[in-house]
């Protein structure tokens, strides 16, 4: 039942690369003097989600998996309020951050769902 092989097999991975494609395009919108600003920090950001996903698989324990996710999960809100900021700054509207948000809400539940999952885990070992 349990096909995971990598990283690469994660949901939650594979939605981190997506967004940050879609993060990638979206803050190609931003002005050019934002390029060491807010693009890059943005950019930064999404790059780390799925990175510390990566990361935190291929860590030693489950414990320190989930730290790996934690971050991963700090720099999902990180991409929001960016994206949020860049709204407000006019940079991007609304409906060009649809599809952005969308992911960025499927990612945060699917974060709590494996974190909880994996807490589960630990917590069911020490019961045994």
């Amino acid at each position: 039942m349990n096909n995971i092989k990598s990283y690469k097999d994660l949901i939650v991975w594979q939605k981190a690369i997506d967004l940050s494609e879609e993060v990638y395009k979206l803050s190609s919108l931003f002005p050019k003097e934002e390029a060491f600003g807010l693009t890059n920090q943005i950019r930064r950001a999404v790059c780390s989600v799925s990175l510390n996903i990566a990361e935190g698989y291929g860590r030693n324990t489950t414990k320190n998996y989930i730290n790996s996710l934690y971050i991963a999960n700090g720099s999902l809100r990180e991409v929001e309020s960016a994206i949020v900021l860049g709204i407000r700054l006019g940079f991007v509207k609304e409906s060009d951050c649809e599809k952005a948000n969308a992911l960025i809400t499927e990612e945060s539940k699917m974060f709590n769902a494996l974190i909880n999952s994996l807490k589960e885990k630990i917590n069911n070992k020490k019961l045994v």
